[in-house]
Formats: C-alpha cells, sequence, structure tokens
C-alpha cells in the first residue's frame, strides 16, 4: 500500500506540474498582450493630450475594437504638459506605446534617439495612401533629419483669435484686419476693471503664441536667414513685442504674466476677457462656455507687407514606435485613425483641419465660418507660410523653459524686447549651426 500511495502521489505531481507548464506557455490574449496570431493583440496607445480628447479616442477605440475584435486598444492618457518627458523616459527604459501620438514639434528629439518607425513603406501599401494632405506629408518630412515619414498626419491648426460677438458688437468693433485695427478694437473692448480687451499668455506655452503675432506683424517670411541666422530678432518683432507687453495691466488682467493655457482660456470663458489668442484646438473650451453661436474667430491681422503671414502650427498625427512587438497590429489603428470617416470625426469634435482629403468635403466645416476661413487662409497661394525649425531637437526647449522666464520679465518692465529676443535669436542660430554641422555629410 505504501509503493502504491507513492506512485499515485508522484503521478499527480507529474499532472500538476504538466498543467502549471501548459498554463504558463499559453497565449490566449485576455491578459496584458498577446502574441500576434494567438488569438488577440493588446496594443497600447498614448494619447499626446489626455484629458479633453480621452473621450474622442474612447469611442474611436470602441469603434477600432468592433471592426477588429482580435485586437485590443489599451488607452493611456498623457497630459500635453508631460508628453516630450514621458516619451523620453519611455525611450531611456525600453518601455515605448505601440502607437503615440507625436506632433512635428518634438518628432526630430523622437527621430533623433531612434524612436520611431518610419512609415512611408506603409503608407504606399496602405488604403488611405494619396488621401493625407500633401502639405501636412511635407511638413513632417521637413521635421526629420533624413526626410522619411516618421508620422502620418491627422490633424492640422491655425493660430486664431476667438472673440465674444457680444461684446465686439457692444462696442461697435468689427473684427480686426490689421494690427492697427486690432490695438484700435482693444482699447475700446477695455472696461476695467470687469473688462479686459485682450489676455496674454506669459506662462507656459507663452513663446510660439508670441512668435506667431510678432511674424504675423513684421511680415518676415523664414527662421533663418542665407547665412543660418536667427530672424526671430528683427526690429519689426520686437516692435511687436514691445506692442504686446505695453497692454499688460493696462488692457489685459495682472494675472497674465503666469497664466498657462488653462488659466487663459478660464479668463476667456468667464467673461472678463473680450478677446484672446490660441488655435482651432480651444473651439470646445469656447462652446462649453458661451454656446456655438455666440463666439467666433478671425485670423491673426494682417502686417505692413500686407501680406497674410502665418507661423505653422505643429502638425499633429500618430507614430508607430520601433520597439512595438506587434506593428500590424499598430499600423492597423493608425489607419483606421487617419481614415475619412475616423479623421472627420476626430476633427469635429476638437475644431481643427482633418488630414484626410476627403474628410475635408464635409459639411461640418462649411457649417462653422471660422475653420472654413482657417481651411481657405491656408489654401490662399498669397498666404505666406513661416515653417518654424521643427527638425532642430532643441527648438522646443527653447521655446520654452530657456525663454519663458526672459518673456515674464519683459512683460513685468524688467528686460528690453530687444533684448529678449536677440537672446532667443542667438540660441536659435547656435542650435541650426550645430544641426548644419552634424548633418553637413
Amino acid at each position: 500500500m505504501r509503493r502504491i500511495t507513492k506512485v499515485c502521489s508522484a503521478a499527480v505531481a507529474a499532472l500538476a506540474l504538466c498543467v502549471t507548464a501548459a498554463a504558463c506557455g499559453s497565449d490566449s490574449g485576455g491578459g496584458g498582450g498577446g502574441g500576434e496570431g494567438s488569438g488577440a493583440t493588446t496594443i497600447t496607445f498614448w494619447d499626446n493630450n489626455g484629458g479633453v480628447r480621452t473621450p474622442i479616442y474612447q469611442e474611436l477605440i470602441k469603434r477600432f475594437e468592433a471592426a477588429n475584435p482580435t485586437i485590443k486598444v489599451e488607452y493611456v492618457g498623457i497630459p500635453i504638459a508631460s508628453v516630450q518627458q514621458k516619451y523620453d523616459t519611455a525611450i531611456a527604459g525600453g518601455e515605448t506605446p505601440d502607437v503615440g501620438g507625436v506632433t512635428t514639434s518634438y518628432l526630430a528629439n523622437l527621430t533623433g534617439q531612434q524612436a520611431l518607425e518610419p512609415a512611408d513603406a506603409w503608407l504606399a501599401g496602405s488604403a488611405v495612401n494619396g488621401k493625407v494632405l500633401d502639405s501636412m506629408l511635407a511638413s513632417v518630412k521637413q521635421a526629420t533629419p533624413d526626410g522619411k515619414l516618421y508620422m502620418v498626419p491627422a490633424t492640422s491648426n491655425l493660430d486664431v483669435v476667438w472673440y465674444q460677438k457680444d461684446k465686439l458688437a457692444e462696442a461697435g468693433v468689427e473684427a480686426p484686419e490689421t494690427w492697427d485695427e486690432f490695438f484700435t478694437a482693444v482699447g475700446k473692448l477695455t472696461k476695467t476693471p470687469d473688462q479686459y480687451g485682450w489676455t496674454i499668455r506669459g506662462g507656459a506655452g507663452s513663446i510660439f503664441q508670441l512668435l506667431a503675432e510678432a511674424y504675423a506683424y513684421s511680415g518676415v517670411t523664414e527662421f533663418f536667414d542665407a547665412s543660418g541666422k536667427s530672424t526671430v530678432n528683427d526690429p519689426a518683432n520686437a516692435e511687436l513685442v514691445g506692442k504686446i507687453a505695453a497692454l499688460y495691466k493696462k488692457a489685459t488682467p495682472e494675472a497674465d504674466v503666469t497664466n498657462d493655457f488653462p488659466k487663459m482660456v478660464a479668463q476667456f470663458t468667464s467673461g472678463k476677457v473680450a478677446m484672446m489668442h490660441h488655435n482651432l484646438g480651444s473651439y470646445n473650451d469656447h462652446v462649453k462656455a458661451f454656446g456655438a453661436e455666440k463666439i467666433d474667430a478671425y485670423p491673426l491681422p494682417v502686417g505692413a507687407s500686407g501680406k497674410r503671414t502665418i507661423v505653422a502650427n505643429p502638425v499633429d498625427g500618430f507614430g508607430v514606435f520601433k520597439n512595438s512587438e506587434h506593428k500590424e497590429a499598430a499600423w492597423k489603428f493608425v489607419e483606421f485613425l487617419v481614415s475619412k470617416e475616423n479623421n472627420s470625426y476626430w476633427n469635429q469634435q476638437t475644431g481643427q483641419i482633418p488630414a484626410n482629403k476627403d474628410a475635408q468635403q464635409d459639411a461640418w466645416i462649411d457649417e462653422r465660418p471660422y475653420l472654413k476661413s482657417a481651411v481657405e487662409v491656408l489654401a490662399d497661394p498669397a498666404t505666406v507660410v513661416v515653417s518654424p525649425p521643427y527638425h532642430l531637437p532643441q527648438f522646443s526647449s527653447i521655446t520654452k523653459a530657456d525663454t519663458e522666464p526672459l518673456f515674464q520679465k519683459v512683460l513685468l518692465g524688467q528686460m528690453k524686447p530687444q533684448e529678449f529676443l536677440d537672446t532667443m535669436g542667438q540660441m536659435l542660430t547656435e542650435a541650426q549651426a550645430e544641426w548644419k554641422k552634424s548633418h553637413s555629410n
């Protein structure tokens, strides 16, 4: 009996071991992530502006998973203020997502770390080939050192001035066409301390908006001259910075010196500010506060050159990361997001310009005058587009951490506008020279 008991015990142990081994070796896809071809594949998607866009992506992911039942998408919303740092940390640790939202403003930083998979060959064989706007594709390629397509465009933007219709009507002010008209309008709309005509973004994200205003005013057409010297400190640019700074605390709230985007929007939506410079992307904030019929927007005014000059906004889209073990599923998700129906839905919800050519023909664009105007401005051959140096890995840091505190000094009267722009210009000139040297071969 003892011998029989030992044999049975050994058999039970062996059976248990086999079951355990089988369980460990199986991949049903019901856990964190299945391998491709194993039943279900889980890919991770990082939204580079998590929060306001989260419900939009949740709906799109729901649609995608219904159409692709063998692929699951794990959504991670990353705050826009920290997304570049999150990507850098993930790249260093080898823990990048399969698909990530990416903009041309920090694309050079990602490609410099060889983090993204080129999309050229994939797009050539994709159903969306020929459907993505050529201008957006060109902007992406210009931001990379080798001219390859490291992200697929989904949307673009335009700097505009949002305004409350009733406040302009009460003051007898029409949407300004020129900068002279703009500064006159700001004065008429200011009724301190209850209402200000303008608000200045002095905190995080201030520099890009300021540069958009400066180049629109000066009409300077390039960020660097033929010798590689930055044009950011052009005297006409400095003149505009001085005029904007002169509005501080007189025609703008005092809190502007440190206000970031949420605080700036909060002032505008509270009704305390009549006009606000941002881009098309803040449409939902304004509609939520006032209703679509009470707000509108106009492009930045025309300067002395007589030509509308715009600083190109970053193109936003999707990149597949090199470390992805599920590239086929990742590309399928990207293709789904930039297809006509889904690209139209995303941009309709955000109030921005679709990258898909067919989506741009949808009726909802004509129903929004501000957006139709933006599309027309970008399509107008007379519009001068100034391309920022997104190809410089340092561009983001130069226009954020390095110079935002200096602009605050300008607003506080502690630094002259020309000195501020000279400092920024020197940084950009040195970065451009370094880039040229490293790419001379």
